[in-house]
């Protein structure tokens, strides 16, 4: 997906003077770097400290150890998966090749690489994952916790070999600074968990392409961050992956330095990319999840090298965890809202590792749970470990440092998201928010007065989610549109202006007006309203009330101003079979080989019609991973807005 001039000329009219200022330093630092890059300073008598304490490892429970195991030997017979790519070949792995295209991305120098144009380079996400070296964590902690060294000499062949193909400022691996920030955080983990091996120093300490490799990444992330309006989870990476090495990776005469820069940039952005309510401003759940494992991680190595750490840094965090526990569903699915690319910030755990669940167990181990946490299940790899790291976060018996919700949130009000919740595990979400975070909202969604309903875990009416982000821009345009999500469409338009990928030339403002997620205790009706100014002239106004007693959830939409034409959708689950008769859709899915159903009643004043899979014009679709997609049932109902009484939706479970 190669950008025009106008995107640029719209990315640059989104920038304060200051980002366009630092941005053109930016530029002014590539020239000279082109010109005379340096070799970096000598390091002689470095030795690693930040090793985990006595019994950690020990502390790591069978199941998970057998989880971890087994992934680490599918990795080392060369299997693996990236976005739906099965790759085959990771044995010997080529890491510049994007296996979903063929492509193979040009060689040259970083600053000259066409990242974003997929003819030239392929899919950059499937090139740059496996480099992230999340993949080699794996490893290494299989070695860790079995002492197997045939796990740690293939991680010391893969780091040689990549060090090898990608010298600083050369080539695809040199351009992002999320990317060189994650694979710094993998590289200290790595150095961590082969400490027993007989060739860890060998590997890094004694190492003069290793310590070149680690002096170049830091030296790039201390000249080129993401700035301003930028500024999003990807400067919370490169703060924390400078940071992290700083601390373990000390060796350098800029370390104490570098270490100070990131500290503080941490701090600052966690900060700003967190509402109060502990809610990621960029309202995308898995965003929240990549921020909160980078953030745990970063203070880890503060501990570990006993760097002090602002209590902010610790406050944010632990708000973080709290919202995290809060907003999930009674399967500890979290909500599906804005982009979601498949991101982790630390990776040392084997297929079927619920990634929530382990944040929250990480969050328990931390912080302490809450008496209204949900009960976490399962067990995991990375939990004991950190937990080993971190400082708990109050000594036991002792007073908190900071008053924590005495009961579950059902309403957050600076982000604007509700979510109500009825009998029989019915869990409904609805989006009153901002349009995303700072002026681009690069990983928002078109999706104000969204609602996305689930019966014990299984979508009912769902957020389709996100599929792509670069080389195929119909579909990056579908998956985040106003059609996409379960609200109202207005004369065939989106309620947000897109000026591109990762870009929002205009918000659409919501407001929430009531919301009582309590009242559906006792029997009660729970109630939200909100509505927003995203179609000009007109305002979209939706209420939304559970009710306990009949399982009942009714949607009332009105459109206020002129006679608009409309489009009503509401998105099915995949597990969801539709029939479709008139304006009623009887709902029928399997659950743990129990048969559920409900009944959809749809405003009869709109035309409706079911569509699944459709192509020429993306409609019907559901995205259960990045780079995944599979035919799901939407039900559209097209009309215009005459009368005053508005669109009624119920959706009632069935005993």
């Amino acid at each position: 997906m190669t950008m025009n001039a106008g995107w640029y000329l719209r990315r640059l009219s989104r920038m304060g003077p200051r980002e366009a200022g630092g941005r053109v330093g930016d530029a002014v630092r590539r020239r000279r770097w082109r010109s005379a890059p340096p070799d970096g300073p000598r390091v002689t008598g470095a030795r690693f400290t930040a090793v985990l304490p006595a019994g950690a490892l020990t502390s790591v429970p069978p199941d998970a150890v057998k989880r971890l195991v087994a992934e680490a030997d599918r990795l080392m017979a060369g299997h693996i998966e990236y976005f739906g790519v099965v790759r085959d070949d990771l044995a010997d792995p080529d890491w510049w090749y994007d296996p979903k295209t063929g492509r193979r991305a040009p060689e040259g120098h970083a600053f000259d690489v066409p990242y974003r144009d997929e003819e030239l380079v392929g899919d950059i996400k499937q090139i740059w994952e496996l480099s992230r070296h999340q993949y080699l964590t794996v490893l290494a902690a299989a070695y860790a916790v079995t002492g197997n060294e045939r796990y740690a000499e293939r991680v010391a062949e893969h780091l040689r070999s990549w060090w090898a193909a990608n010298p600083p400022l050369r080539g695809v691996h040199w351009i992002s600074g999320i990317e060189l920030g994650i694979r710094l955080l993998s590289w200290v983990w790595i150095r961590r968990l082969l400490e027993g091996w007989p060739g860890a120093a060998g590997l890094f300490e004694d190492n003069p392409v290793a310590l070149r490799q680690i002096w170049h990444h830091q030296r790039w992330l201390a000249a080129f961050p993401s700035r301003g309006s930028s500024a999003n989870n990807h400067v919370i990476a490169e703060a924390a992956g400078q940071f992290a090495a700083a601390c373990a990776f000390g060796w350098f005469p800029a370390s104490a330095r570098w270490r100070a820069d990131a500290l503080r940039s941490l701090e600052r952005h966690l900060r700003g990319n967190t509402f109060l309510s502990g809610l990621n401003r960029e309202l995308a759940t898995e965003y929240h999840g990549l921020v909160l494992e980078l953030g745990l991680a970063a203070v880890a190595e503060a501990d570990a090298a006993g760097v002090p750490v602002p209590p902010t840094v610790r406050l944010v965090l632990l708000r973080m965890t709290d919202a995290l526990a809060a907003i999930v569903d009674n399967r500890l699915r979290p909500p599906r809202q804005g982009d979601a690319d498949d991101g982790h910030g630390l990776v040392l755990d084997g297929a079927g590792t619920g990634r929530w669940a382990s944040l929250l167990a990480t969050g328990d181990a931390v912080f302490g749970r809450l008496a209204w946490w949900p009960a976490v299940t399962g067990t995991d790899v990375r939990t004991p470990l950190l937990a080993a790291l971190i400082r708990p976060y109050a000594k036991p018996g002792s007073a908190p440092a900071v008053a924590r919700p005495a009961s579950r949130p059902g309403h957050f009000a600076d982000a604007g998201m509700t979510v109500l919740r009825g009998p029989e595990e019915i869990w409904c979400r609805c989006d009153g928010g901002p349009h995303g975070f700072l002026s681009i909202a690069a990983h928002a969604h078109a999706d104000a007065l969204s609602v996305e309903v689930r019966h014990d875990g299984v979508d009912v009416l769902a957020d389709p989610g996100t599929f792509c982000y670069h080389g195929q821009p119909e579909w990056r345009q579908y998956f985040r549109s106003t059609l996409a999500h379960n609200t109202l469409q207005v004369d065939g338009g989106d309620q947000s202006v897109s000026g591109g990928p990762f870009l929002w030339t205009r918000h659409a403002r919501s407001r929430v007006l009531v919301a009582d997620p309590s009242g559906v205790s006792g029997g009660g009706t729970a109630r939200w309203c909100a509505e927003h100014d995203g179609y000009r002239g007109s305002v979209h106004h939706r209420r939304v009330e559970l009710t306990a007693a009949s399982r009942e959830l009714r949607v009332v939409d009105e459109v206020r101003g002129d006679r608009r034409a409309v489009r009503l959708a509401f998105h099915l689950g995949p597990a969801i079979t539709a029939d479709l008769a008139g304006n009623r859709a009887t709902l029928t899915w399997t659950r743990d080989g129990e048969d559920r159903s409900a009944v959809l009643d749809l405003p009869g004043q709109l035309s409706w019609r079911a569509h699944r899979g459709e192509v020429d014009r993306p409609l019907g679709w559901y995205s259960p991973g990045f780079g995944r997609k599979e035919p799901t049932t939407t039900l559209v109902g097209t009309g215009f807005t005459d009368g005053a009484e508005g669109f009624t939706t119920v959706l009632r479970f069935r005993g």
